[in-house]
């Protein structure tokens, strides 16, 4: 049944008058007179007598008025509801990024916007970077943060951050660690400790590896970095990360050197082009001044 002939009615039998009704309603005196023309037929009864042009409610309308005032106020409720549904949702912000997030420019950013759109619900949690574009794609996150190795062609809008290679991450005690840069050939016969296959890392190192007739001797293979670290300091091998992933603060034994030839790697943010919500949107544009900057 249509609310906005039911509203019709319980206003016009408030003010028994077509005219001041279609006021009131932002509407046409002929507008509301075949909206009760049409819930009367509805419903098979009249709701109002029209005598010498007297509008009065009939004992049928008195009788179904506060079942009629009822149902309209559900559908006001109900409106309001989706109306704050649909601020909130438009105002919410959800953010999947890799893990190492923290060592880049983006972290700054997304601190940054926070406090300068407090109104913005921000949601945020790590992924591996094989999952952010999936999450994009179901709608799960308005915008991902994640690595690419190429700039080709992409049916997303992007937004590179900032660009980091590989490195070598071993001991200072090594050897190796006084070279200016060394090649996969150089790390022949070392043991590796290598970020896993759920990562984006591994494959482009088993690459690089591979296309310099070396086979690594991996005797560990991991998603944390902190053990990774803890193992090299310990002597335990040698790795091969991205050169700006690291946090090197609290592991003085460590140092990196730059592995040749370099591979380049894009930091970049990510979002559909089809599907942009307010908070999305403000976030966007934040980046984009930020570049001008």
């Amino acid at each position: 049944m249509d609310v906005k002939k039911i509203q019709a009615f319980v206003d016009l039998a408030t003010t028994l008058n077509y005219t001041k009704t279609a006021e009131r309603l932002f509407s046409s005196q002929a507008t509301v007179s075949k909206q009760i023309l049409s819930l009367e037929k509805a419903l098979g009864v009249k709701l109002f007598s029209r005598a010498h042009r007297q509008v009065a409610l009939t004992e049928v309308g008195i009788a179904i008025l506060p079942n009629a005032k009822r149902l309209v106020h559900e559908a006001e409720r109900l409106t309001e509801t989706v109306s704050q549904y649909q601020q909130t949702a438009d105002l919410t912000l959800t953010i999947h990024s890799i893990p190492s997030i923290s060592q880049y420019r983006a972290f700054n950013l997304i601190a940054a916007f926070h406090a300068a759109h407090p109104e913005v619900a921000l949601h945020f949690a790590e992924a591996e970077n094989e999952n952010l574009l999936t999450s994009l794609d179901n709608g799960n996150s308005d915008v991902v943060f994640l690595r690419l190795f190429s700039l080709e062609a992409s049916p997303y809008e992007q937004l590179v951050e900032e660009q980091d290679q590989f490195a070598v991450v071993l001991p200072k005690s090594s050897p190796l660690a006084q070279r200016p840069s060394l090649t996969m050939a150089d790390l022949s016969g070392e043991s590796f400790l290598l970020l896993n296959e759920t990562t984006d890392l591994y494959q482009p190192v088993m690459d690089a590896a591979h296309a310099a007739g070396v086979t690594p001797n991996i005797i560990y293979k991991g998603q944390r970095i902190d053990l990774i670290l803890g193992m090299i300091s310990r002597g335990m091998g040698l790795s091969v990360m991205m050169q700006h992933s690291l946090d090197l603060t609290d592991y003085s034994a460590i140092t990196t050197v730059p592995l040749e030839p370099q591979r380049v790697s894009y930091l970049a943010f990510l979002r559909s082009p089809l599907h942009h919500s307010r908070a999305g949107d403000l976030f966007w544009a934040f980046v984009q001044q930020s570049h001008v900057e």
